[in-house]
């Protein structure tokens, strides 16, 4: 709240208002903006209105096409990709921790006092978040060919960013009372690294990599839409040649190995941290 910036006569009360005529003058234009933003944005999109309503029955069409699922095909042309996709998240994840851990040391200023050295570092970070993990697949199937190595490579370049810079912000928060009194005994940075920050930011590590773990699993399933390995590549397969039945199958196997990554993640939240 703020008071009227007029001083009021004698014996007028003071008046009261909950922002200045520039507070509101700058609300208007955030506004303004919004809304000239949601105008080109639908423009932009060229929503074509007999899609709009064709689109109940075809969607009706669609999922009376997908029942009964088939079922039996799961043992055939489903289980091998589905745990390559699990082999490909798990992999890209411990790939992904050796090569953003050192980045995320370097990120962190109060560990290492160099700006420019900490600049690389963080721009490192923001070149592998900045890439989706579809068009690093695309990248690494043009050098090493599709297959379950390109998409792993995918998920480890993609999860770099995410879990250098989660990582270098949980040194920079670390308390610095162990950190100087090991530095007074003169330990080295290899010992005040493993002494003092360690224990401090154990909990916010595990949790970032079961929660990068978990993304990776949802992310690896469809890399297999460009050729990088894993149950996409079935999905894609069954898309292809129309056999609408299958692709119910391999959705529902996605949405189970989702569902199970996350609750083994909960559990394993609740016994390491």
């Amino acid at each position: 709240m703020t008071a009227s910036t007029a001083m009021p006569a004698a014996g007028t009360p003071r008046t009261w208002e909950r922002y200045t005529f520039g507070q509101r003058m700058l609300r208007f234009a955030l506004y303004l903006v919004l809304v000239v933003a949601v105008v080109q944005a639908a423009r932009g999109v060229e929503i074509i209105p007999e899609f709009l309503y064709d689109a109940p029955e075809q969607m009706g069409d669609l999922l009376s096409r997908m029942w009964p699922v088939d079922w039996g095909y799961y043992w055939e042309g489903v289980h091998a990709p589905l745990v390559e996709t699990l082999h490909i998240a798990t992999l890209g994840t411990l790939l992904s921790i050796v090569l953003a851990v050192p980045v995320g040391l370097l990120a962190a200023h109060n560990l290492t006092p160099s700006r420019t050295i900490n600049q690389l570092a963080r721009l490192i970070l923001v070149s592998s978040r900045s890439v989706n993990s579809l068009v690093w697949a695309l990248l690494f199937i043009a050098i090493f060919g599709p297959g379950a190595l390109a998409g792993t490579l995918a998920i480890a370049f993609r999860s770099i960013g995410f879990v250098g810079k989660l990582v270098g912000e949980a040194i920079e928060g670390a308390s610095r009372g162990p950190i100087e009194a090991l530095t007074a005994t003169g330990a080295s940075k290899g010992a005040v690294i493993w002494y003092g920050y360690w224990p401090q930011i154990r909990p916010a590590f595990w949790s970032i990599v079961l929660l990068r773990w978990d993304i990776n699993v949802r992310e690896s399933a469809v890399l297999g839409l460009v050729g990088a390995g894993g149950i996409g590549m079935a999905l894609d397969t069954a898309l292809n040649l129309f056999q609408w039945d299958r692709v119910a199958l391999v959705l529902a196997a996605i949405f189970a190995v989702v569902v199970v990554a996350e609750i083994v993640i909960t559990q394993a939240r609740r016994r390491i941290l």
